[in-house]
């Protein structure tokens, strides 16, 4: 029996046994971030990361609570901001070689609602798109209808996923000076239509990627002309996506998951046709979690993770 035993152990340590493992862990969560958790005061709606200046940004709502909230990504509370943002829904820093910036959507129903804006850093308010307080589909003058998220590219070029319940269900495309270059979708089940367009995200081979939320599914378009390029159904039928943002290496999309308390790993398709979707790895989080939107650092490859349902950001380092 010895003689067996030690025979086995051999096989094992050549890696023989390693198809009948369960897949390796991708990501640990970062227990000791952030270092002072006591200033999550509000719901945690949403999180962008400045990987270039190594902060994070959290949107948080409710009643006297700072509606931004600043930290390292070590996880050391900074600063926060309020002023003119009432209920914030997505969030996104963007970086050129001169300045940074920080785009809201806000969903309120106030005079601040129903408009995407741009801030500086410190919460100094700079451009406002939409028209406040008002709920609307026009492009001239720029409305939205609780607009859901924001993806800027470094050119400038502007997406936004428009809304999140309210009467519009379209992504545009908008110029650096904030004209419309296309738009698509309306309410439906069809190809390139929406119900609930709730995240967005660019990759790096020019693909725009929308999680179309009560269809269930990631709709996929060309950046330059708008056109429908699939979508991926497969792997939501327990639930439908509600943010998408890629690793820092563009091999795997991250997507939350709010009602299973999970975020999906999926395998990312290069160039070329976006097939099937083929999740690769799941992070179950605890009940009632409820992740919302997340971002990925693009340096350190960090995600973080707003959860409505536990009232907090929290952080999973790659292994």
């Amino acid at each position: 029996y010895y003689w067996v035993f030690l025979y086995f152990q051999i096989l094992r340590g050549y890696g023989y046994f390693a198809a009948w493992r369960e897949p390796q862990q991708m990501y640990k969560l970062d227990i000791g971030w952030p270092k002072s958790p006591e200033h999550f005061t509000g719901q945690t709606f949403c999180v962008a990361v400045d990987s270039l200046h190594g902060l994070v940004y959290v949107g948080q709502r409710g009643d006297n609570v700072p509606k931004v909230l600043v930290f390292s990504v070590e996880g050391y509370f900074l600063y926060s901001w309020n002023d003119t943002v009432e209920m914030p829904h997505g969030i996104f820093v963007w970086n050129t070689a001169t300045y940074s910036s920080v785009w809201i959507t806000d969903v309120g129903t106030g005079k601040y609602g129903h408009t995407v804006k741009q801030y500086s850093p410190l919460g100094k308010l700079m451009q406002v798109l939409g028209t406040p307080g008002n709920a609307g589909s026009s492009l001239i003058p720029l409305q939205f209808d609780q607009p859901a998220e924001i993806f800027v590219e470094e050119s400038g070029d502007i997406y936004v996923v428009d809304g999140d319940g309210g009467m519009n269900n379209r992504l545009l495309k908008l110029s650096d000076d904030y004209k419309e270059i296309w738009l698509t979708g309306t309410n439906g089940t069809g190809i390139g239509q929406f119900k609930i367009p709730h995240s967005v995200t660019v990759d790096a081979f020019g693909r725009v990627w929308v999680a179309d939320r009560d269809n269930k599914r990631i709709q996929v378009f060309d950046k330059v002309t708008g056109e429908w390029l699939g979508s991926w159904s497969s792997c939501f039928s327990e639930d439908g996506p509600y943010s998408v943002r890629f690793t820092a290496d563009y091999k795997y999309l991250i997507v939350a998951q709010l009602n299973i308390n999970r975020l999906a790993i999926l395998a990312a398709p290069p160039v070329g046709a976006i097939g099937d979707c083929v999740m690769v790895h799941k992070i179950q989080l605890a009940d009632e979690t409820k992740p919302h939107l997340v971002d990925v650092d693009m340096k350190s490859g960090a995600i973080y993770v707003a959860e409505i349902g536990a009232q907090q950001v929290q952080k999973y380092v790659p292994l």
